[in-house]
């Protein structure tokens, strides 16, 4: 049984945790954060072990982004309760943040974690 909530619900959980967030750091986030009903997959991602991206920082010539990839968490997260999908959004938001505001001061910190993690992945069960 599908049990995951629909994606207005995702969507109005999300809006809560924008709001939580200080102000500042939307500055030079043009394009906002965006709620994507799709999944994605990591393009490394395995057939025995799934790789979803749940979220990514995106910057081009129109701008800066959030995106939240709504059928990403249902992959993932389908069957748990509405406050572990809450905070497991919040992370994601949390984190894409991170990227958002490291971008703007010059730094690489997340990234570098990001590349760690993923050859953790790479070498999982190998």
């Amino acid at each position: 049984m599908d049990s995951f909530p629909d994606i207005e619900k995702v969507h109005y959980m999300l809006d809560n945790i924008v709001e939580e967030i200080p102000k500042e750091f939307f500055r030079k986030l043009n394009e906002g954060v965006v709620l994507l009903s799709s999944h994605k997959l990591h393009p490394e991602s395995r057939k025995d072990i799934p790789l979803y991206i749940m979220g990514e920082y995106s910057r081009s010539i129109t701008g800066r982004n959030i995106k939240i990839y709504y059928g990403s968490f249902k992959m993932a997260y389908n069957g748990q309760s509405e406050g572990y999908i809450y905070k497991k959004l919040k992370e994601t938001l949390l984190h894409e943040f991170i990227h958002h505001l490291e971008s703007l001061a010059g730094e690489k910190r997340l990234e570098i974690k990001d590349a760690e993690d993923l050859e953790r992945y790479r070498n999982m069960n190998k």
